[in-house]
């Protein structure tokens, strides 16, 4: 097992390999476009001062080792698969017949309907005549004024509607 240095040392060499590549994706992308044009000055304002951009020194690397080659490994061959001898199969049993169903539903003789019996007319007596009522007429209700709602300074109003017109 590899001590834990040697595996950060791994590890940093495969970041440093992967951030130098310029075969990814992106970058093929970013290559094959057009550079962007500078933005325009705006009066009024100073253009910035660009700062120089550090170079990063290369990296020796150690060489690659080289893969070892794996032996020819010989498979022994696939069985063959044995053959199914021919089977003669019984023959198939008939199926029976199904005897035809009627298409007509025969006719069925029905005892005749009783009569109904005659209700009897019978005569209502007269509806009696409600009686006229006169009602006394309704007293008027007198008019009170409250007096106005006290207001609570942390309690707000419960309503605030204009008096109903009279």
């Amino acid at each position: 097992m590899a001590s834990g240095s040697a595996l950060f040392a791994a590890a940093l060499v495969m970041a440093l390999v992967l951030a130098g590549s310029t075969s990814s994706h992106a970058a093929r992308r970013l290559a094959d476009t057009a550079p962007a044009a500078a933005p325009a000055a705006v009066p009024g304002i100073p253009a910035a001062p660009k700062p120089p951009v550090p170079t990063v020194p290369a990296v020796a690397l150690p060489p690659m080792p080289a893969v070892p080659t794996v032996p020819a490994a010989t498979v022994p061959p696939v069985p063959k698969v044995p053959a199914v001898p021919a089977a003669t199969l019984p023959p198939m049993p008939a199926v029976p017949a199904i005897p035809a169903v009627p298409t007509t539903v025969p006719s069925a003789a029905l005892p005749p309907m009783p009569a109904v019996p005659a209700v009897p007319k019978v005569t209502l007596p007269p509806m009696p005549a409600v009686p006229k009522v006169t009602l006394p007429p309704m007293p008027a209700v007198p008019k009170v004024t409250l007096p106005p709602m006290p207001s609570v300074p942390s309690v707000p109003m419960p309503f605030l509607a204009p008096p109903p017109s009279a």
